[in-house]
């Protein structure tokens, strides 16, 4: 896509260029040309008048339309959120010894001498 700031320095400041073509656009300075350039080419047969008109819209993605690309802000989680989730997590511990101490207690029991004759 073409933006003025990338117009080649010859041409002066692109805010002037471009202050020039909005001007010369608005008045039909560049319509004067067009038109006669187009009157002689179809004089000669070198114009096709075939137009083709294309209707399909294109949507870019919102970060590419300018919106912001922070990250959403995070939620504030309630004190009966943490709460909940420490007395999970301790449940959980305490699981986690009882089947170590149950399989401590299997080993235990499957490495002493059967006690029935």
């Amino acid at each position: 896509m073409f933006k003025w700031r990338d117009l080649p320095g010859w041409y002066g400041p692109w805010k002037t260029a471009h202050e020039r073509h909005r001007r010369r656009s608005a008045d039909g300075t560049w319509e004067q040309p067009l038109q006669r350039i187009q009157a002689k080419e179809d004089a000669v047969g070198d114009i096709d008048w075939a137009i083709s008109v294309d209707s399909t819209t294109v949507r870019a993605h919102h970060r590419t339309a300018g919106a912001r690309n922070a990250p959403p802000p995070l939620k504030r989680v309630s004190a009966q959120a943490v709460r909940t989730a420490r007395i999970w997590a301790d449940l959980i511990d305490l699981l986690a010894e009882v089947v170590r101490e149950v399989k401590r207690s299997a080993a235990r029991v499957a490495a002493s001498p059967s006690s029935f004759t």
